[in-house]
Parts: structure tokens; sequence; C-alpha cells
């Protein structure tokens, strides 16, 4: 018999069948976590910055993601939903010893009061209609308490809306004024080219994706006869975001990793199944099909689950290191928005129709909202995102490595900080490190001044108020370059970190290091580094095991450097190959600095010219 892992991996995920497998597969690990009054599910024994009551609720309330669509269509009702709808009769009840209790303002509760309204859009047959008089009565007051509490600006506004059309979907009183304070809100945060960012000057991140168009388009589902403006206006503002987004996608199915909340993992994709339930077509069917199925299958098959079968929090490999302050046991459940597709049944085009690769992309796509320039390898299988950075930060975990770094790898992945002391603590991947000989290094958290150019990204920074950096970067695969300008008074000590690379594997691994240049490589992949400018000397830098989001163990070649109070430039060439690469190690760009302007070449291609 097939163990769990064993069984999960080995889906094929080609038809609805198969994918609603998937969920019943994930959710038959759980049915022993309930509690006694089915309301909360205990995953774990870690905590979020919230009490360890809302987090087992938490648990529960994002079941429903994944719940909800899969009774959409089912006419038999699961043993797991009877345990489900008897927890919220008694979480909605006051009376109850496991009431689920009052809502604060900023309340991790509001986010997870969305999942319920959402369910009373898809499944009123089963989530209403069940409930008695009191019960109902019960549900809406609790529901309710939502348009009372202040919630954070950014995409928590959306919580309050799709709990109000939930309300109004089973006949209840609802908030309409509410509803539209948010939504001409929310409206303030929508950039341009389908792009939002998540609350002015946020970031724009997975979260455009995963929750401001989600959001959107379940709103434009249902309130298209009401508000057919807003409804057509969300459609539309989706349809242009989709071509921009499906470069962050590669061929095997993975996506770029940035930003915060990665361990909601296939989520990523749930944004392509939104699309297809509200029925736009910014692709053909089989293409959003291959890109929701094929991400669906690259996430099932990393080390993602415990043995006993509960989601773990991390990213590729159960990791606690690279998490939030917001994820408990129960967070990484919100990936289960990507079976939306499920609410249509069989007979649905989308699930008839044939998967597609993607489509012919350009190998380079100039994307300034989100502050990137994306680049693929001429195989398609390695997606690089070059990043500017930009001008606000936050206080979220680690959002100098989720936010700031050069360049983002669905190859390479990127690496976060397990401490404050070194290169090895600090895992600097992708970025420049600058310290004042005593080991503890600064690197990029803001922006004084960013420009996403056609061939170049342009960013200006400062570790500390009397030292200035500038940097451009001259995207490419495998190669790309980076020209540092440094103007300080102080006498620092910089690290140039090149792509940090997996250093488990059946393969060996091979290094070759000289003065000014290294390189590593296994299996299939090599990460190097070479100092053109700046007598930079170039070392292995070993990382503390579990700081690559992607890899557990990991080298980053990098080249170190000694600045002295002034000017002083350094250029770095930085080598990433993925499979089969068309360029070789010894290929590297020349970069040449004169007279204020930079000229920077590729092979046989024309000089670029950068003026400083």
């Amino acid at each position: 018999m097939l163990t769990f892992i064993e069984s999960i991996k080995t889906n094929p995920l080609k038809t609805r069948d198969d994918v609603s497998e998937a969920l019943e597969q994930i959710f038959d690990p759980l049915k022993s976590y309930y509690s006694k009054g089915f309301t909360r599910l205990k995953l774990g024994d870690t905590s979020a910055a919230y009490a360890d009551s809302t987090s087992e609720f938490e648990a529960f309330s994002r079941l429903l993601w994944g719940l909800a669509p899969l009774l959409a269509c089912e006419e038999k009702e699961s043993y797991m939903w009877e345990m489900h709808l008897q927890g919220i009769k008694n979480g909605t009840n006051p009376n109850h010893e496991e009431y689920w209790g009052e809502i604060e303002h900023f309340d991790q509760k509001i986010v997870e009061m969305a999942a319920f309204g959402v369910s009373l859009l898809l499944i009123p047959s089963k989530i209403w209609d069940p409930l008695n008089l009191q019960e109902k009565e019960n549900l809406t007051n609790w529901l309710s308490q939502i348009n009372q509490c202040k919630a954070h600006d950014c995409n928590w506004l959306f919580f309050s809306v799709l709990v109000n059309i939930g309300l109004k979907n089973v006949g209840q009183h609802y908030d309409k004024s509410k509803v539209e304070e948010n939504l001409d809100r929310i409206d303030q945060f929508y950039v341009s080219n389908g792009w939002y960012s998540d609350g002015i000057d946020g970031h724009s991140d997975y979260y455009v994706p995963f929750a401001l168009h989600f959001y959107g388009l379940i709103y434009s589902k249902f309130m298209e006869k009401e508000d057919p403006i807003r409804s057509k206006e969300y459609k539309e503002r989706a349809e242009v975001f989709a071509k921009e987004f499906i470069y962050w996608f590669s061929t095997d199915g993975s996506s770029v990793p940035y930003g915060r909340s990665l361990t909601y993992r296939f989520a990523m994709s749930s944004f392509w199944g939104a699309a297809v339930y509200t029925g736009i077509e910014p692709f053909s069917l089989g293409v959003m099909k291959g890109i929701i199925l094929r991400n669906l299958r690259w996430w099932l098959k990393q080390p993602i689950f415990h043995d006993n079968g509960i989601l773990t929090i991390g990213y590729s490999y159960p990791n606690l290191i690279v998490a939030e302050n917001y994820n408990s046991p129960g967070s990484p459940y919100w990936a289960l928005k990507s079976f939306l597709p499920l609410a249509l049944d069989g007979d649905h085009p989308f699930w008839q129709a044939e998967e597609e690769p993607l489509p012919l992309l350009q190998e380079k796509s100039i994307q300034k909202e989100p502050h990137m320039i994306i680049c693929r390898n001429q195989n398609k299988d390695h997606v690089l995102a070059f990043n500017s950075g930009h001008l606000s930060t936050n206080e979220h975990t680690h959002t100098s490595a989720k936010y700031e770094k050069f360049v983002y790898s669905t190859a390479f992945g990127f690496s976060v900080p397990r401490a404050e002391w070194g290169l090895s603590q600090g895992a600097f991947d992708s970025m420049l490190a600058l310290s004042e000989g005593d080991n503890i290094y600064r690197v990029k958290r803001k922006c004084e001044d960013t420009r996403v150019e056609e061939d170049y990204i342009y960013t200006k920074w400062k570790p500390w108020n009397d030292v200035e950096v500038q940097t451009w970067i001259v995207p490419g695969t495998p190669w790309h370059i980076r020209i540092h300008c440094i103007k300080t008074s102080r006498t620092l000590d910089s690290a140039d970190g090149g792509f940090a690379l997996a250093i488990e594997g059946e393969s060996p691994l091979k290094m070759d290091q000289k003065n000014q240049e290294c390189i590593a490589k296994i299996s299939r992949e090599a990460s190097g580094i070479k100092s053109l400018y700046g007598e930079g000397k170039a070392e292995f830098i070993y990382p503390n095991s579990n700081t690559n989001i992607l890899h557990s163990r990991t080298v980053i070649p990098t080249i170190q450097t000694k600045i002295m109070p002034g000017t002083s430039f350094l250029v770095s060439a930085v080598y990433g190959a993925c499979n089969r690469d068309e360029y070789r190690w010894e290929e590297v760009p020349n970069v040449e600095i004169v007279k204020g302007k930079i000229f920077v070449q590729y092979s046989d291609e024309k000089a670029m010219t950068i003026t400083i």
C-alpha cells in the first residue's frame, strides 16, 4: 500500500478527477486533528503572532478554500464536511465552549472570515441551507462583526467585501457602504498594466495575483449584475496582468520565488484558476490549464509535507527560518485557493481542453510596475527576475532578502540570513553586503532612487548616511553584469554574492577557484562569479544550512573587496547556468568604464552604453 507521500507524488494531475483526488489526499490526514467541537485543528506546536486558539481556527477556515470548490459540484457530502459544518455551527454559537469569539481591530480572524464569505457564494446549499434559524442568525451575527473592525490598509480590505457579498448571496443584511468604501480604496492601489501594489507604496508581489486579482475576479463573477462597471474593470485588469504574470512561470511548472508569504506555495497559480472560473481568457484554456497543473505537479513532488501528511511551513522543504511572524501551522493551507477550478463541473470546457505548453514568450520582459526585468534562458526552463528594489520598506521578516536582492531565480531561489555574524550566517546571495571590518554586514533594505530601463536596472541606496551605493545591473542569462559605484568616508569590506548552488545531490560537486574568479558545478547547474574591475578576490562562502528556500545546503561564489574612503567602482560578472544554457563559462561579457560611461558587450553583440 502506498504511503501518503508516495500516493500524492504519483498522482498524474491530468483530469478533474485527478485534481479532486489530490485535494482529498491533502484533506485525509487532517480528519483526526479536529477539536472536540470540530471548530479548530491543532496541526503543530509552533506559534504565530496571534493566539494559538486563533492559529487553530485559521487551520479550520483555510480548509474552506478547497472544500467549497470541491463541494460545489459534488452531490455527496464527505465525512469531513459533516465535521466541518458542525464546527461552523459550534464556532459561531456564543453559548458554545468553542465559540470563535469577538473580532477585534486588525484581528487575524478578519483574514480567515473571507473563506466563509466565498463559501456562502460557492456552496450556499451546503453551508447555509442545512442551518436552522438560530444557527443562521449566529453565523450572520458572527460574520457581520467584520464591518465594525479596522483592517490593515492593503489586500485585507477585500475580506469584508467577500463576507458581505456572501451574506448578500444568502439573503442576509449586508453593509453595502462598507463594500463601496473598501473597493474605492483598493482602486487607489492600482498602478497600471494590470498591476496593483499591496497598499499605497506597497510591494507588487504574489499578493497581486493570489489576493487582489483573485478576490476581484470572484467579486466580478457574483456581482456582475449589481456592479457591472467595476466587474468589467476587474476582468480587464486581470487580462492585462496575465500577459505579464505568465513570464513568472517556467516550463517545469515552477514560478519565480519572490516576496513574502512563500509558504502559501501553490497559491502562486491560483490566479489562473480564478481567471478560468470567472470566464476570462487572456490565453487559451489549454495554456491556463497547463500552467495550473504543471505548478501543482511541481509542488506536490517537493518534500513539503510531514510524514503524517500535514503541510509544513517553508518553501520547497520544511523551513521555519524563511517564515513570517504570521505563519502558524495552519497557514500553508491558503495554498488550497489553487483548487478553485474544481467549482467547475467535469463537462466544463476547461476540463475538456487539452493541456498546452507555455506560449512563445520573449526572452526578456520589462515589467516596470513590480520593478523587474524578467529573463528566460534559451530552453525556457530557467526564469530570472532582475530587481531594482523599492523606495519604501516594511517590517516583515527578511524584507531585504525577499524584496531587495538583485535577482530571483527559479533554479537557485534565494537565501535568507540565519543570524547577524559574518557572510556564512548572512547568506548574501545575489546582493552586495558591506561591513566596517567588524564582520557585521549591511545590505540594501530600501532605495533612494530606482529605474528600470530597456537594457539595464539602476538603483541607489545608502547603507549608512555617509555611504552611497549606485548599482547598475545588466540582465542576462547565464551571465549578468553588476556595476557598483561606492562613495564612502569609511573603510569597508564588501561581498558581492552570486547564486546559491545546491551542494547535495547524486552528482559530485566540482569547484574551480582562481584569484578573481570561481565556479561551482553540480549535476546540470553551475554558479560562478568573476571580478572584472576593482581587484576583488573570489571566495566560496558556505552559508548556514537551511538559509536557501530551495536547497538546504548551498555554496555561494562571492567576490570580496577592501574599499578605501573615496569613490570606488566594482564590476562583477555573475554566472548562473541551468541545464543546457547556450553560453559557456569562458564567454564572459566585456565591461569598460571610460569618462563617465559604462560599455558592456555580450559576445558579438553591439556594445551597450550606460551613462553614469
